[in-house]
């Protein structure tokens, strides 16, 4: 087959290939664009990752101490606690906003009448600024607020809690505000994998006999792989970082039982002033996302293969 061709404006009745009309625009005014988000990002976590083994106050020259932050670091069992507290708070993070996507995913995947307007309510959600959300939350999720009048008058006196106030509940109760607000993200990751899966393989997987979680569990969900894989690492990545949740709900207590990394860095940079402390922390962090990040990438490919 011959190359597409195109009337040249200034020959009338001459073709000429269409690639040559093409604009090229020269690589080089890239070149600022890419200066930037190199120094922005790469110079800074370089630097950032220098700062780390110094002992530094924000004014003073920084001096090298070695690994002695992060010596303290998991020596000490405040900041031992964040980490702890980060994990724990992404894994129920991660499992909770990805089953309850998936789960809204596949109900608005069928043919409802309200199925346009549900999804842009679950979405509406994600659109919500954190910190504006989270201030709402504290104010239902106080001992007095809404949530435990209703639990009072409908008489669940037991299930009435403190909820941001016991160490028991608070760091779940910050989850489970996460997760009410993601989960329309990831509804919407989901519902498009599920719009890409052909119509045809389930109808006749229906017509054979199988039944509704057959066709799930055997068509459906390795066909969602590339979905999840998309979903679970950016919602992990999320989960790891939190920082506006956590530090409008309860400010990293009560007792540092919902410290994180990111609140814990946010504290010992700019309220304690121990920026190469806050720099090993920053360090730790963006090793542990990095390091959980690759693994679930790795997991979720060999996943995929094996439903292939």
């Amino acid at each position: 087959m011959t190359a597409p061709q195109r009337l040249d404006a200034e020959k009338p009745g001459v073709a000429v290939p269409a690639k040559t009309l093409r604009t090229r625009v020269p690589l080089w005014w890239a070149i600022p664009g890419i200066t930037l988000a190199f120094l922005y990002h790469y110079v800074a976590t370089v630097a950032g990752g220098w700062y780390a083994f110094t002992t530094w106050d924000g004014l003073s020259d920084p001096v090298f101490i070695g690994l002695d932050n992060f010596i303290e670091i998991f020596s000490s069992p405040k900041s031992y606690g964040a980490l702890i507290n980060t994990v724990v708070l992404a894994f129920v993070f991660v499992a909770g906003v990805n089953l309850i996507g998936l789960a809204l995913a596949v109900w608005l995947n069928a043919n409802l009448k309200l199925r346009g307007f549900l999804r842009a309510l679950f979405f509406a959600t994600v659109v919500m600024n954190p910190l504006a959300t989270s201030y709402i939350w504290s104010y239902l999720l106080a001992a007095t607020g809404p949530i435990n009048i209703v639990l009072g008058a409908l008489g669940l006196h037991g299930l009435q809690k403190v909820w941001l106030g016991d160490p028991s509940v608070a760091l779940m109760s910050v989850c489970l505000v996460m997760i009410w607000q993601y989960s329309g993200l990831t509804m919407v990751l989901y519902l498009s994998g599920l719009q890409t899966i052909p119509v045809e393989l389930n109808e006749a997987a229906e017509v054979d006999g199988a039944s509704a979680w057959r066709r799930f569990r055997k068509i459906s969900l390795p066909l969602l792989m590339p979905a999840a894989t998309v979903s679970i690492t950016y919602t992990t990545i999320t989960g790891l970082r939190v920082f506006d949740q956590v530090y409008a709900l309860t400010r990293g207590g009560p007792n540092y039982s919902t410290e994180t990394l990111a609140t814990s860095i946010f504290k010992e940079t700019f309220v304690y002033g121990r920026f190469g402390y806050g720099a090993a922390l920053a360090t730790v962090l963006t090793a542990l996302i990095l390091l959980i990040s690759l693994v679930q990438i790795l997991l979720l490919r060999l996943s995929d293969r094996r439903f292939q």
